[in-house]
């Protein structure tokens, strides 16, 4: 077998085959002198290896131990050690972002016994504590595939005892009495003991990456986004740092642009006293990022300085993930980061007038599909209508649907014909057949960084999260609006994922802007995404070889598509000139009883059908035809 382990110091962003996209750029980071904690990563080759062989190779665990051993020399500590515990984290990173695949496991090489060293060493008896309480949680659903309500409801139970709705009231004694619980939740549903075994516990939690790949629901993912089957996935192991030790910690996610639009500023969530998957699981709500330079400038603006040099080094926005640990800064992701369709064309358009990408790649940076959701209406706010909430404009466009409250039940209208909008709390990988299936997403926490607001982006689905004044109750199957309006389960709202409203009812919907564009009625350069659309179409137009045509069988739509820039018509399918009213002078002539009558049809019809050859014609202005 070749190598299957690779440092951090080894890899670099072209490795994305063998590394993965999280490794590959972890990697990437470290090469560039930037802050990462360290760690390796387990290469595509094993995960492909085992999921044909079913076990792991040969010399995967000897490798494995060599680099953790060097992790461990690094740090100057030993995975699980009673007195000073290295804790590492375990996560899936494939070639292509994958919300489908499983959650990151934190916190690994805690045990009954380590739980005290950290929380010596940490002087921080109730973090030590919350800490393994996560482990347990992580690990009982990630790996041993224990329902996630399970743990949930037990918190809830100890918050509910404690006469709080906030995690961070729960005091170490509180915690200390989860970990039981929890560690009863494991036996019960797995028939055996959480592992104290450190390494037991890390080799479980790589197993578990390699069979999330073909997981129900990254099968699904894959198929939405077309991504090989075959790729498989690196996992990334990496020394833990903590932004849950107080308030001078803390985690976030950052974009170097607003992914929702394009704009350049300083976009992303904050968290303090939090570990990374409270930002993206949208559990507690955030801060903006721009208030971490009140809270802590130091790491501000060295978050600023490594923002502005990862976006430079890429050439495009990066989506990026942090944590502040007791104020040092530690960078634990960067991607080039999904986009909407708006913030896609805008974002190439402004990379070019920076001198960062040329024409060619600005062009190659958009997609069809994407122009097509630019095409797509939105709301008529002028009318009467009724605004019940406001949330976080997560991925904008216009959805109107019936509610629903779980993912299962939004596949079941779907597959039915109804349009529905999909209200959660927070979503998270589970639900993302629900969210395909979904006209749009209203949840009641998180930002724009929670797991909702990136999904629905990747996939161009309208998304307003965290629209907190929303009294969600799952059980019952309603949401509450602040004004004491509530809507049950098969009632319409509209979400306008532009300005993050929720309306009562169908609102009606206009043309958007890049319609009226494309129809000749807008000025190119009186609204910036126009502009960037016409100054990429030119140029598509300018660089193709193959001409389009269009389809069409009207005359209106003949017009239509020369406004849109066709070239002639392709097909007019003869046919569809015989629908509508027509289609009676079309049965008379195939059941008359004699020629008269067939004749008298035909005659009908003749004049009809040559009027819209004329329309077509004369739209067409000396274009070519076929009919």
């Amino acid at each position: 077998m070749p190598k299957l382990v690779y440092d951090f110091t080894e890899g670099n962003k072209d490795l994305k085959d063998l590394l993965g996209g999280k490794g590959a750029n972890l990697a990437e980071m470290t090469n560039l002198g930037l802050p990462v904690p360290p760690g390796f990563i387990i290469t595509t080759e094993a995960c492909r290896y085992y999921l044909q062989e079913g076990k792991v190779p040969a010399g995967l665990a000897g490798e494995v131990t060599t680099h953790l051993r060097q992790l461990e020399e690094k740090m100057a500590k030993q995975l699980g050690d009673h007195q000073d515990p290295l804790l590492v984290s375990v996560r899936s990173g494939a070639k292509f972002s994958m919300p489908g695949m499983m959650e990151t496991v934190l916190n690994i090489g805690l045990s009954d016994e380590s739980v005290q060293g950290l929380a010596k060493q940490a002087n921080n008896e109730r973090f030590a504590w919350d800490a393994y309480r996560r482990l347990i949680q992580m690990f009982g659903k990630t790996v041993l595939d224990i329902e996630g309500d399970a743990f949930e409801h037990a918190i809830e139970a100890a918050k509910q005892a404690k006469g709080t709705k906030n995690d961070l009231d729960l005091d170490a004694g509180d915690l200390r009495a989860l970990v039981d619980t929890f560690k009863g939740i494991v036996r019960d549903h797995s028939g055996r003991d959480f592992p104290q075994d450190p390494r037991e516990q890390m080799d479980m939690a790589v197993n578990a990456v390699f069979n999330s790949w073909n997981a129900d629901r990254a099968i699904l993912y894959r198929r939405q986004e077309r991504i090989p089957a075959d790729l498989g996935t690196a996992v990334n192991i990496v020394a833990m740092v903590f932004g849950n030790l107080g308030p001078d910690s803390g985690t976030g996610v950052a974009f170097t642009r607003d992914p929702g639009s394009g704009q350049r500023g300083v976009y992303g969530d904050y968290l303090q006293n939090a570990q990374g998957e409270d930002v993206v699981a949208g559990i507690r709500n955030t801060v903006p990022l721009q208030d971490l330079e009140q809270l802590d400038p130091k790491s501000y603006g060295e978050l600023m300085q490594i923002m502005s040099t990862l976006e430079n080094h890429y050439r495009d926005l990066c989506d990026i993930e942090f944590t502040i640990e007791r104020g040092k800064l530690w960078m634990l992701q960067t991607r080039v980061g999904k986009r909407t369709a708006g913030a896609a064309f805008r974002i190439a358009m402004q990379l070019v007038e920076q001198g960062l990408i040329d024409m060619d790649e600005a062009l190659m940076r958009v997609t069809g599909d994407q122009l097509g959701q630019l095409m797509f209406p939105r709301f008529d706010a002028s009318g009467d209508v009724r605004q019940i909430a406001k949330g976080i404009s997560a991925s904008p466009g216009a959805a109107v649907g019936k509610v629903v409250f779980d993912s299962g039940r939004a596949v079941e209208q779907a597959a039915a014909g109804q349009d529905v909008i999909l209200v959660r709390r927070e979503t998270n990988p589970d639900d993302l057949h629900g969210m395909i299936a979904a006209q749009g997403i209203l949840t009641s926490r998180g930002g724009k960084t929670s797991h909702a607001a990136v999904v629905a982006r990747g996939m161009g689905k309208t998304c307003v999260c965290g629209a907190d004044e929303l009294e969600v109750d799952l059980a019952g199957r309603k949401f509450t609006a602040p004004d004491g309006v509530t809507v049950s389960e098969g009632d319409v709202i509209s979400i306008d994922g532009t300005s993050g409203v929720v309306f009562l009812g169908e609102v009606a919907v206009v043309a958007s802007p890049v319609v009226e564009y494309f129809e000749r009625n807008l000025d190119p350069e009186s609204d910036e995404l126009v502009s960037a659309v016409n100054a990429i179409m030119k140029h598509a137009d300018e660089r193709r070889r193959l001409g389009v045509r269009a389809n069409s069988d009207t005359g209106d739509d003949s017009a239509r598509a020369v406004r849109f820039g066709a070239q002639g018509i392709g097909l007019t399918r003869t046919e569809h000139m015989f629908l509508g009213e027509r289609r009676q002078l079309v049965e008379n002539m195939i059941l008359a009883d004699d020629d008269e009558t067939r004749k008298a049809a035909l005659d009908a019809l003749e004049p009809l059908q040559r009027g819209d050859f004329v329309e077509i014609l004369a739209a067409m202005e000396g274009l070519p035809v076929t009919i």
